[in-house]
């Protein structure tokens, strides 16, 4: 920090700056809990343009000089969303294709029943499968793209906003395309500068051998079908313009001479998250209420739909900011798989990209997370009906590395959706633990023949159902998350709510620990707590007692639970119970052989030494129980760098993310950073890296990559976390900031454990400003370097520093 020291207090109460203008677009403010497909008041529209000046709207934009193909969609499609309704769109001048996705529209359902090995059945049809709902084109003939100059594609990050231009004989044509929560549709619009019209048709098909129905009068087509499993869908269409004409032709809209025209298409299903009524609401019919939303949102003009989602979609977006130093003049002339391609040529630090990779990550946040299902391996962004892994929800990381960005990125509400999908499925995963966990057929029952709480699978689906392996640390993991949201909010009456899944997984691991004898160094023996027999997530011996994931984790569960009933008052008796336990527990230690912290409670290593899970790790990260201070002993923390280091520095995208989130804790700055940089490297030929539209590819081998959302949202939370870190009572500035940033850079909006939100600016990597706001913390202290200071605030001041002097 500099010498110079000022502080300013603002007492105005604190609120989350989007609510007030969510609202006057018609959005609710809890976010979640609600059927994610259901008939919605008539949003109020804003009296004044939202969107931002070009030269403002450029800061985070992202562009291409080529459309996508329609043969590589997850690759090329740029990706637009309202929470629960996903789009990836081509941009193709005379084809312009969305495949749409519903986070809702899954095969499968319970899946109840073990195989014969103690496997749940993992199929699409049993434990189902995320599938596309609908594909809309819209054909435009005479624009193909050979005939065409000046093409040029954006991504507006910052509104939700997909565009497209070209130009065609003299006359500029326009498009822009955006999914909208307010009124609940995917939006584009056509238009053009100069004589030009368009002409050519509409179509939306279904992805299942739907057939698809007219309506003359009203401009309309749609369909609506069931699967096997009892779930409805539907999807509509309409199209309107002006200048010429639209007309319904057969199961397709025609259109000609029109000077711009406006497509409107919606969708869903009648799926409820409620496990007392099937997962259903059955007074939804889909394709009725997709037809009704259509037709709602066409009595309003292009303009307006557009001026009513981003006034929706920005103020989330505003949450956070983010200034990681200039690019050069040359970098900034190329366009964003360019920029990518370079960066990863030349090795030169491109700071405004990585800046923008960040920001995308908080785009498909708020496009893919609000008001319905939680995002799974691939969030609602499909290009066909068979995802890998079912585009489902594993436990053993990939889940719970998509929400670990929610609060630091300031989009604390994205989170709602994790938070409702554990407490819809809450009553049947309690069910399905109870009556089958101890089964004969699972290798993971506990020994003492005890059952109690709640756990889960690896694979978990919308229905409570499981697929794969029972994993029973899973319920501990997906607990240290929600709880973590409270850390951050300090909100008493979320703390409630969760209430029941921590004490659920808490009485689970009561009955599940056993009791063995260790032996120390010096010879010394003790009675501790170990879990039973498990896998150290997807590597080595199947059944191995005490794995360091699932010490830390149940160590950190009990820890947890004791603020718990502290903050809430009650069961106080029970508390003590499990905290003595929680003082019994083993806890790993450094292998004498390897040096490394141990995964199993053996010297060996009994696995894949660059495996790509850091199971044994998550002590370190994403907990904080092993850290770089005197609370650690030296042995241990100088054994989980040794296995990090050994884990090595090339994964997957997600394992990347992961690794790079460890060394920030272990504030090597260089390695977080490499790892960042490794992600951003092009994939090639299926290789591990970045597509085109910025997903994260993963390398199955053999030429053949996919995309998985998690490094998308793992990336960004490692940029932060080496910007900021926090636990409760104490947040420190700059903990692991690289070279390539050091020169002059700002960050604000970061959500700060213990019921803050930070933000600060730096230069020659030395804090020179910090500002501390409470969202419901009280007392912390504020570190940079060897500087420290005491902070108290009220819920709802704030508190800006020059320095910490």
């Amino acid at each position: 920090m500099d010498t110079q020291h000022t502080e300013t207090r603002d007492n105005h109460p604190s609120r989350r700056g989007f609510l007030a203008l969510a609202a006057a677009a018609g959005t609710a403010a809890a976010l979640g809990g609600l059927p994610a497909f259901t008939a919605s008041a008539a949003p109020q529209r804003p009296a004044t343009s939202p969107l931002l000046s070009a030269a403002a709207a450029a800061k985070n934009q992202l562009w291409w000089q080529a459309p996508g193909s329609s043969n590589s969609m997850i690759q090329q499609g740029l990706p637009v969303g309202n929470g629960r309704l996903g789009a990836l769109a081509s941009n193709d001048p005379s084809s312009e294709l969305l495949t749409i996705t519903d986070a809702t529209l899954w095969t499968g359902g319970l899946n109840d029943t073990l195989q014969s090995d103690g496997q749940f059945p993992y199929g699409r049809d049993d434990f189902g499968s995320l599938t596309l709902l609908a594909e809309l084109t819209v054909d435009i003939p005479g624009h193909d793209l050979g005939s065409v100059d000046n093409y040029r594609r954006t991504l507006d990050l910052a509104q939700g906003l997909v565009s497209a231009s070209y130009d065609l004989s003299g006359v500029t044509y326009q498009r822009q395309i955006f999914a909208s929560r307010p009124d609940d549709v995917i939006v584009l619009y056509f238009s053009r500068q100069g004589s030009g019209t368009y002409t050519g048709t509409v179509s939306l098909t279904g992805t299942h051998g739907e057939s698809t129905t007219s309506n003359n009068a009203r401009r309309s087509t749609s369909f609506g079908a069931s699967f096997a499993n009892g779930l409805k869908y539907g999807a509509a269409v309409t199209a309107y313009g002006s200048g010429g004409t639209v007309a319904v032709n057969g199961t397709s809209i025609s259109f000609r001479g029109c000077k711009d025209l406006t497509v409107v298409v919606s969708g869903g299903t009648n799926y409820a998250p409620e496990a007392a009524a099937g997962f259903r609401d059955p007074s939804v019919d889909p394709e009725r209420l997709a037809r009704t939303k259509v037709l709602d949102a066409s009595g309003h003009s292009a303009s307006t739909l557009l001026h009513t989602h981003v006034a929706d979609f920005r103020p989330m977006f505003e949450q956070l900011d983010i200034d990681l130093g200039t690019s050069s003049a040359a970098q900034r002339k190329l366009d964003t798989w360019q920029r990518v391609r370079a960066r990863h040529r030349d090795d030169v630090p491109d700071p405004e990209l990585e800046a923008a990779y960040l920001q995308f990550g908080r785009y498909l946040m708020i496009s893919g997370s609000r008001g319905s299902l939680p995002m799974g391996l691939q969030g609602p962004w499909l290009d066909g009906n068979d995802p890998d892994w079912m585009g489902d929800y594993h436990t053993d990381i990939n889940i719970q590395m998509n929400y670990w960005m929610a609060d630091r990125a300031g989009l604390s509400g994205c989170f709602d959706a994790f938070t409702d999908y554990c407490l819809a499925q809450l009553p049947s995963w309690t069910d399905v633990t109870q009556r089958l966990f101890n089964s004969p057929t699972n290798r993971y029952r506990n020994s003492s023949g005890r059952i109690a709480g709640w756990t889960v699978a690896v694979s978990t689906n919308p229905y409570g159902g499981g697929g794969w392996w029972w994993h029973p640390a899973g319920n501990a993991w997906l607990c240290q998350n929600l709880f973590e949201h409270y850390a951050y909010t300090q909100d008493g009456a979320y703390l409630e709510k969760i209430y029941p899944l921590i004490k659920g997984a808490v009485e689970f691991w009561e009955a599940r620990l056993i009791t063995t004898t260790v032996t120390d160094a010096s010879g010394a023996s003790r009675k501790v707590l170990i879990a039973d027999s498990d896998w150290s997530p997807e590597q080595g011996p199947l059944d191995a007692k005490g794995i360091t994931y699932a010490q830390e984790l149940v160590w950190n569960l009990f820890a947890n639970y004791r603020t718990a009933t502290q903050v809430l008052g009650k069961d106080t008796s029970y508390s003590a119970t499990i905290d003595g336990l929680r003082r019994h527990l083993y806890l790993p230690v450094v292998s004498p052989k390897t040096g490394w912290l141990e995964e199993w409670m053996s010297p060996d290593d009994l696995g894949e030494t660059t495996h790509r899970h850091l199971s044994p790790l998550v002590g370190l990260f994403p907990g904080d129980r092993i850290r770089p201070d005197d609370s650690t002993p030296k042995d241990i923390l100088a054994g989980a760098t040794a296995l990090l280091t050994a884990r090595g520095m090339n994964s997957f995208g997600w394992s990347n993310a992961w690794r790079s989130l460890c060394w920030s804790r272990l504030k090597n700055a260089e390695k977080a950073y490499q790892l960042v940089v490794n992600n951003l490297k092009p994939s090639a030929g299926g290789s591990n890296g970045t597509a085109p539209n910025l997903f994260d590819i993963m390398d199955m081998g053999q030429g053949r990559g996919i995309f998985q959302i998690d490094a998308n949202f793992g990336t960004p939370s490692a940029m932060i976390e080496m910007l900021v870190y926090s636990r409760p009572g104490h947040v420190e500035l700059l903990p692991a900031l690289p070279a390539a940033w050091a020169a002059s850079g700002s960050i604000s909006g970061v959500g700060v454990r213990g019921g803050f939100v930070a933000g600060l600016s730096w230069k020659n990597g030395k804090v020179t400003r910090v500002t501390l706001k409470s969202v419901g913390g009280r007392d912390t202290t504020v570190v940079a370097g060897s500087a420290s200071r005491k902070i108290s605030l009220r819920p709802g001041e704030s508190v800006t520093l020059g320095s910490l002097g």
